[in-house]
C-alpha cells in the first residue's frame, strides 16, 4: 500500500465529492435543493421563512389537493398553541435547505393565506 494506493483513494474521494456539496470528511455541508426536486412530504418540522427572511412558522404537514400522492401546499403553524395556520402553496417555495431544515419562500408573508 504505498503512495500509489493513497493517490488512488484521494482521486476516488475527489470524484465523489467535487461539485456536489457533500463531503465524506468531517464538517459535511449540504446543498440547497429546489422545491421541485425535493419531496414536500419530508418537510414536517422545517422552519419557513418569507422572501425577506422573516420566520413564518414551522411546517405542520403537507396538504393535498389535485393529486392524492403529491402535496400541493404546506400547512405552517406559527407557534405551538397557535390556532391559525398558513397555507403555503408549493409554487411559493423558492428553496429548501435540508441541512438546516429551512424553507425559503419567494414571496413575503403578507401574501400567504391563513386558514383554520
Amino acid at each position: 500500500m504505498g503512495d500509489d494506493h493513497e493517490a488512488g483513494l484521494s482521486a476516488f474521494n475527489t470524484t465523489l465529492t467535487v461539485g456536489k456539496g457533500i463531503s465524506l470528511q468531517t464538517g459535511n455541508r449540504f446543498e440547497s435543493v429546489s422545491a421541485l426536486a425535493y419531496d414536500l412530504r419530508r418537510t414536517t418540522g422545517f422552519l419557513v421563512a418569507d422572501s425577506r427572511g422573516r420566520v413564518l412558522g414551522k411546517v405542520e404537514g403537507p396538504m393535498y389537493g389535485t393529486r392524492p400522492d403529491t402535496p400541493d401546499a404546506l400547512a405552517v403553524r406559527k407557534g405551538f398553541f397557535a390556532r391559525r395556520r398558513h397555507l403555503v402553496p408549493a409554487d411559493a417555495i423558492h428553496e429548501i435547505d435540508r441541512g438546516s431544515g429551512v424553507i425559503e419562500l419567494s414571496v413575503p408573508r403578507e401574501s400567504i393565506r391563513k386558514f383554520l
